[in-house]
């Protein structure tokens, strides 16, 4: 049974091997844009981009957005979302046309 994963999945892009298992992840990309918002990690946010996520597009499954969009920043999704690290917000209108829904 082939699995398809949906549209808000970091894996959406990635082939399935033998049908069944995930190949090698070929990450999604979100592209630079001029309205992106420039945002400190809050405590509040400390740990939790599902939180942020969940805040800005309504969907907690969005948190990879963040780690995709910042590359130079956050290398691990989770623990490097700390206080004090800032980051770029793609506008919510920016990822549901690059993600396609």
């Amino acid at each position: 049974m082939a699995v398809s994963y949906g549209m808000t999945s970091p894996y959406k892009n990635t082939p399935l091997f033998a049908g069944k298992f995930l190949d090698i992840m070929v990450p999604r990309e979100l592209p630079k844009m001029p309205d992106d918002i420039l945002f400190t990690v809050s405590k509040t946010y400390e740990y939790r981009p599902d939180k942020l996520a969940f805040d800005l597009y309504n969907d907690p499954n969005l948190w990879w957005v963040f780690a995709i969009r910042n590359k130079n920043s956050i290398v691990d999704p989770i623990w490097d979302f700390v206080t004090g690290t800032r980051i770029y917000l793609p506008q919510k209108s920016t990822v549901q046309r690059v993600l396609g829904y």
